[in-house]
């Protein structure tokens, strides 16, 4: 039974040594002092009144003049401007400090913490490392929880243990905000069994320790063990606030529990927890993301402060849900100018494969004079995918150099994906080969790149390097290897990697993975072997699966099984004209008439037509659309010209045997797919 109503107030969070753990800010820290000794001397009171690196140096000028220099706490000033105040200097300051004599743990302190929160924060991890063999000073219990942030931000847990390391040497390890901050680093590098074990250790456990743990299972996607947390949290006794509020509604909305997420909401109510904007976010994302669209809305309209967020929120819970048309006429009454919600709405059309409208929000964007983020340009690369818009997909690779942003795991990625799927395999390679970062996703690409591009020993190749790195694969991966397999007619190898998928990668098969494997048997002509292998499968066929194995038996000719197929199939799917359209042709090609007949008669009883083929091609930059016997393009009669041109052409090369008028009508009216090119 869940308790949702704490007894009593065990201990208060203390967040003002967990600033150290925010990533990069351009706004200064708060560095000015109001000791004694500084209003006393009439050169450190000028000193904290400074705005300028030029007026500080003429201060350090005459205190190097009148000897103050070599009193520490003197240095010490100085040292906290160069590094924290708004005319921030670390170079400077890291001179200074090299200088002074014999400088205090605090000196060393404020210059690790200005490189924690600056554009350069490994120079904390220099400058700790520099602390640690100048002898002098020694870290505190303010030098580790600032170090300690830095590895979270940076994700560096083996240095972030070797600080631990310190820790326990120095007996800090009971110290509240050195383990909160311990903590921290474990959830951000996404260590979570550490973060468990560092919690259940820690003898000193506030409010703090509990909100990150919940927190940290919430990013992880772990949302029934940090409702298992707020459940020991509730038996401890320890109230929560807002920010513990905001992992649990979170928590539920990963897991779209609508009920559990409504006894929270009303739990809130009932304490008198304030709503701030970021909790009442979380509350909408929530109701968004279990569908209860209209309680999102309502506590939308009622947010006295609404954000940027607020309004990402909102709109990502109706694209979510396909109401995309509702999400853009929010899009255009959002009151700042911000990519983060465009981000949102290009990111849903991209979802619902609506990528060419995903592209003419961006075109409108730019009109806009907006720019685009890293987010951004990820979308309307899967865009460009998804259309094969390589020439868009080209003006976004050239807008990432020009503006020298970093080929990162997300960008690098995406551009691979774009590539291959635009049929240009080799600048797929090329940029994969250039990315300093990998990761499964990235292999991922090229593996199904290089596969679908018909390079199937080259994507077994770059798997078994995969491999080799250290990196474990996904469904998706296996899927791109079983592809090209397939693409190469390489069953041996199709065999192996399948049976390894749970043996080896404790993978197990989807229908996707079994359809894979029947293409790849029945195009070899291992028919019995294909159906044998459905038959042990632990779910039922699929449509896609049963075609795999009706496709492989028209092929090769198997009249029986093909007809148990097609059985199969038209139980699934009896709406489905191609099933029609393939047995009827297989027929013909075997010369049973009678029975092509029937199928084609079985066809129009049912009131089925061949469902119209769907092309596109993009010219400058623009992606047009064609059924068959479409004539809707203003230039449909050149383009027609033009194609039977090009058939003509054709001919002579042995690869058409008729070649008809392609506007004709009366060529295209045969149901059952005759082809307007036979091929030999």
């Amino acid at each position: 039974m869940l308790s949702l109503r704490p007894q009593r107030l065990i201990a208060t969070p203390v967040f003002h040594r967990l600033l150290s753990l925010s990533a990069h800010t351009d706004k200064p820290t708060k560095w000015n002092s109001t000791h004694k000794s500084v209003q006393a001397n009439p050169l450190l009171s000028l000193l904290e009144s400074s705005k300028s690196m030029s007026h500080l140096k003429q201060i350090q000028t005459q205190m190097v003049i009148s000897g103050l220099i070599s009193d520490a706490f003197a240095s010490s000033r100085l040292i906290a401007f160069c590094a924290l105040s708004e005319c921030r200097n670390l170079n400077y300051a890291t001179k200074i400090l090299r200088k002074a004599h014999n400088p205090n743990a605090f000196c060393w302190n404020v210059v690790i913490r200005g490189f924690s929160e600056s554009k350069n924060p490994r120079g904390a991890v220099v400058m700790f490392v520099e602390m640690l063999r100048n002898g002098g000073s020694r870290p505190d219990s303010y030098t580790y929880p600032l170090m300690l942030g830095v590895c979270s931000n940076l994700l560096l847990k083996l240095m972030g243990c070797v600080v631990l390391g310190h820790v326990f040497q120095v007996g800090l390890d009971c110290d509240r905000f050195v383990g909160n901050a311990a903590i921290h680093m474990f959830v951000s590098c996404r260590e979570l069994r550490d973060a468990r074990k560092a919690f259940d250790e820690s003898p000193v456990r506030d409010l703090v320790s509990w909100n990150s743990l919940i927190h940290g299972y919430v990013r992880s996607g772990l949302a029934r063990e940090a409702l298992g947390v707020y459940e020991e949290m509730v038996v401890e006794r320890v109230e929560p606030d807002q920010v513990t509020m905001i992992g649990v509604v979170s928590s539920c909305a990963q897991l779209e529990d609508l009920s559990l997420g409504r006894k929270f909401h009303r739990l809130i109510e009932k304490n008198g927890l304030g709503l701030t904007p970021s909790l009442e976010n979380a509350i909408i994302d929530m109701y968004a993301k279990c569908g209860n669209l209209e309680a999102a809305q309502a506590l939308f309209d009622n947010m006295k402060e609404k954000t940027i967020v607020s309004w990402t929120t909102i709109i990502v819970g109706y694209a979510k849900h396909g109401f995309l048309e509702v999400a853009r006429r929010l899009l255009y009454k959002v009151p700042e100018r911000n990519v983060v919600p465009w981000n949102a709405i290009i990111g849903g059309y991209v979802q619902a494969r609506r990528s060419k409208e995903a592209l003419d929000l961006f075109n409108e964007m730019q009109a806009r004079n907006m720019n685009p983020d890293e987010i951004t340009l990820v979308c309307c690369l899967s865009a460009c995918s998804q259309l094969g818009a390589v020439d868009v997909g080209i003006w976004i690779h050239h807008y990432i150099e020009k503006h020298g942003l970093s080929l990162n795991v997300a960008l690098g990625t995406a551009l691979v994906d774009m590539y291959a799927k635009c049929g240009n395999i080799k600048k797929a390679v090329n940029i994969f080969s250039d990315m300093p970062g990998k990761n499964c996703f990235t292999w991922t690409s090229i593996i199904c790149g290089l596969s679908l591009n018909g390079h199937a020993q080259d994507a077994i190749s770059y798997f078994e390097q995969m491999i080799n790195t250290g990196l474990n694969p996904d469904e998706i991966t296996i899927l791109g290897v079983l592809s090209a397999c397939c693409h190469g007619g390489l069953v041996e190898e199709g065999r192996k990697y399948f049976s390894l998928m749970n043996s080896k990668f404790n993978i197990c098969p989807t229908l996707k993975h079994y359809s894979c494997m029947v293409d790849l048997l029945g195009r070899a002509g291992l028919l019995q072997e294909a159906a044998e292998l459905i038959n042990s499968m632990p779910m039922k066929a699929d449509a896609v699966l049963w075609g795999a194995l009706f496709f492989a038996c028209y092929i090769h000719r198997s009249v029986l099984m093909g007809e148990r197929a097609a059985s199969k199939l038209l139980e699934l799917d009896p709406h489905d004209s191609g099933i029609y359209v393939l047995l009827a042709k297989m027929y013909r090609e075997l010369n049973m008439w009678e029975e092509a007949e029937q199928a084609q008669k079985m066809m129009k009883e049912r009131g089925l037509e061949k469902t119209p083929g769907c092309s596109s091609i993009e010219v400058n930059g623009s992606v047009y659309e064609f059924m068959v016997r479409d004539n809707s393009h203003p230039q449909s009669k050149q383009i027609y010209d033009c194609l039977f041109q090009l058939t003509r052409q054709m001919d002579p090369l042995g690869g058409i045997s008729e070649v008809p008028a392609l506007w004709d009508d009366s060529l295209l009216g045969d149901p059952f797919g005759q082809q307007i090119f036979t091929s030999r």
